[in-house]
């Protein structure tokens, strides 16, 4: 118990010490320059530990990649743009499929259930309760929900016990055979999605609710007293004044499709026509060992996400200027 409460407090001390160590380097620097310029040159000198941390954890892995992307499996030998073409090439086609189907249907509709959760729950008196469950889900890790689900999914033969709810559920109602969810090419792709919704529509439901609360009342009671209906204060009215709020939504699920991998990893491992670009890029580089195509996908990637993560960046300081 001594040795814990010694580390502890020598842990306690270390952190105004590593401040000291920052602090008075950087003044003594600061004093250099002239009294003009000083204050323009504080919040560098500040920022220099900061700056010099991400680029070191982003940084630099960002530009090995890019080079990395243009040698051999080894990373030995340069081979120009031959990874790239292999990227593009019949390969990764069913991958890219994939990933633009996730960037189609998991954003959209997550936003739709959670549009629909926000508006419903906010004229109900039980919302805080119906929102805790919704916001359930979020408290276990990608990986947990990805088990859970794999277990529901799980498929027996036909006239077997179905050990799996939903194959259960199902052939107890309709009396037809059961789904392989996770294998049957026409459904695994969807139901990896729903599993990413499932996961996901609680914090998109709360960035709405709150975007739902913050619509002037006035607004909706003044379209009502035009002798406008329901759909038409949606339309009109709720709709224009959440769009901003919608569009983030959709471009931070957006960018989650893009480097999906967890659930893939965990539920399929990109088998039966399931594989994404991350789930690609980590069997590339770490079953077959491959450090250029592994590369090559990495940066592929970041090209592909780029425009979405600019987009929700001009999108929230377009909101922060208002």
């Amino acid at each position: 118990m001594s040795s814990q409460i010694l580390q502890l407090i020598l842990g306690l001390l270390s952190l105004p010490a590593v401040a000291l160590v920052i602090i008075l380097p950087g003044e003594l620097a600061i004093r250099r320059f002239p009294q003009k310029t000083q204050s323009s040159i504080r919040p560098w000198i500040w920022l220099s530990p900061v700056l010099a941390l991400v680029g070191l954890v982003i940084a630099y892995p960002l530009v090995a990649s890019i080079v990395y992307s243009f040698r051999d499996a080894t990373g030995s030998n340069w081979v120009g743009f031959r990874n790239f073409v292999w990227a593009f090439g019949t390969a990764m086609r069913p991958v890219l499929f994939n990933n633009v189907l996730w960037i189609v249907v998991f954003p959209v509709l997550t936003a739709v259930l959670a549009l629909t959760a926000a508006i419903m729950l906010d004229r109900v008196k039980y919302e805080r309760v119906a929102r805790t469950f919704l916001i359930l889900p979020t408290a276990m890790s990608f990986v947990a929900g990805a088990v859970i689900w794999k277990m529901m999914y799980t498929y027996e033969p036909p006239m077997q016990p179905q050990t799996g709810t939903l194959n259960a559920i199902w052939t107890a109602v309709t009396g037809k055979m059961p789904i392989a969810w996770l294998i049957d090419r026409n459904v695994n792709n969807y139901a990896l999605i729903f599993v990413a919704v499932w996961m996901s529509i609680g914090v998109s439901t709360l960035i709405l609710s709150a975007g739902v609360k913050n619509i002037p009342r006035e607004l909706v009671e003044a379209a009502k007293i035009d002798g406008a209906g329901e759909w038409a204060v949606f339309r009109f009215v709720t709709l224009p004044s959440l769009w901003p709020t919608i569009l983030v939504v959709l471009t931070t699920q957006a960018i989650f499709s893009l480097k999906v991998f967890d659930i893939v990893y965990v539920m399929t491992n990109g088998s039966f026509g399931t594989d994404v670009i991350a789930n690609k890029m980590y069997s590339e580089l770490f079953v077959k060992q491959n450090l250029g195509t592994a590369s090559a996908i990495a940066v592929l990637l970041l090209i592909l996400a780029s425009p979405v993560i600019f987009m929700n960046i001009k999108q929230i300081r377009s909101e922060g200027g208002e």
